[in-house]
């Protein structure tokens, strides 16, 4: 007669509960302000500051673009964003696949200018920005949009490059002599070998430069005209001085959304496109 052992119970070490408080404790300080934006978009606050938890409404949703400037502020961001980020990620995509792909003299200086933008203090780049443009002293040049969309493409492309880089660090660029040696012209290896594989590195560069864009103060602050229309973090700044309204959350909230369906996008469309996997008859 066989006895079966009784299953012994593992008791975890101490070493992984630790590990998991931990790892919940840096989740919650890093996810806590994005849910007091989220959750503060739905106070209704007895004052123009809105600080402190009053009471649950809907009505900030129900009309959320009740500040005029607030929704000029969000929408002239929106705009350098874009822009910044489009031009950003063609001229550091460009780059990075040039660093990567070829060897030449000089190369190793190309890197290490474009991880100068990123150690360097943004006070340091905006005042440098600043009297580079006043230097200038021309009108296409004069402070406004066009410094300000400069400036932002500047330390994105930084940020492209290098994520780009990371990405295309991996790839096998024999498929690219493969292709040509069955005829295909550059341009149709590009199209058809290189981007496809390397999308997703140049689709997470340019919502990176479009958050860091969207996001900028400091350079913003030194680079704009005095009085002129100001950015989003920009008005939001001043107005912590006069009012601070459930729009301001409301519209963060708004924008937290857009970034977050847009990141989902891409795994859900990969496992949509993934084929099926054939079953045996």
């Amino acid at each position: 007669m066989s006895v079966v052992p009784a299953r012994v119970r593992t008791r975890r070490p101490t070493g992984s509960i630790v590990l998991a408080v931990y790892a919940v404790g840096v989740l919650v300080y890093l996810f806590l302000p994005i849910i007091t934006i989220v959750a503060f978009s739905f106070n209704d606050p007895t004052s123009k500051f809105n600080l402190e938890w009053k009471g649950f409404t809907l009505d900030n949703w129900a009309d959320p673009f009740a500040k005029g400037q607030l929704l000029d502020a969000m929408l002239y961001s929106l705009w350098i964003a874009l822009w910044a980020s489009v031009v950003a990620t063609i001229i550091g995509g460009f780059v990075a696949l040039a660093l990567s792909r070829y060897r030449f003299r000089g190369g190793a200086f190309v890197n290490l200018f474009l991880v100068l933008p990123l150690t360097t203090p943004e006070v340091v780049l905006g005042a440098s920005l600043l009297n580079f443009f006043v230097f200038a002293d021309t009108p296409f040049l004069e402070r406004g949009f066009r410094t300000i969309l400069i400036s932002h493409i500047l330390f994105c492309v930084s940020f492209v490059s290098m994520t780009v880089k990371a990405r295309v660090r991996g790839f096998d660029w024999t498929l690219e002599d493969a292709a040509m040696d069955l005829g295909a012209p550059p341009l149709r290896v590009f199209y058809k070998v290189t981007f496809p594989l390397i999308i997703p590195g140049i689709l997470a560069a340019a919502l990176l430069s479009f958050a860091l864009s969207i996001d900028d103060y400091i350079i913003t602050t030194m680079v704009s005209p005095v009085g002129g229309e100001p950015t989003f973090p920009l008005y939001i700044a001043g107005a912590f001085q006069r009012e601070i309204s459930p729009q301001i959350n409301v519209l963060a909230t708004m924008v937290l959304l857009v970034s977050v369906t847009l990141m989902a996008a891409g795994p859900v469309i990969g496992l949509l496109r993934r084929p099926k996997a054939a079953t045996a008859p």
